[in-house]
């Protein structure tokens, strides 16, 4: 098993990779789950978060990426990935997910 992420370690591959801390969101599409980085990012201005709430949403995330076993694909992907996340376009990361396991997402 792997070990799992947290959040700050999570934020620091962010500002690592990019050098900013980009918002993240857990999208479910077709069935499938993905983990997206998305344009807007907690240095900006017009960030909707406050640092406090940015922490509390993506130590929220990495409680639900751990429980699904994903910890290690996630960080392999954010330390290596070439592209950037652009206005408008998010990164977005296919998780392989057991089966079962992505129906939890569909409302």
């Amino acid at each position: 098993m792997n070990a799992p992420l947290s959040a700050g370690e999570v934020i620091a591959l962010l500002r690592q990779r990019w050098q900013a801390s980009y918002d993240l969101q857990l999208v479910q599409r077709r069935g499938r789950v993905y983990l997206q980085v998305m344009w807007a990012y907690q240095e900006q201005q017009s960030f909707p978060l406050s640092l406090e709430d940015y922490e509390r949403h993506i130590g929220e995330l990495v409680l639900v990426l751990n429980s699904l076993g994903v910890a290690e694909t996630v960080r392999q992907w954010l330390s290596n990935c070439n592209d950037r996340p652009r206005l408008g376009k998010a990164l977005s990361l296919a998780l392989d997910l057991p089966p079962g396991r992505a129906s939890e997402f569909v409302l």
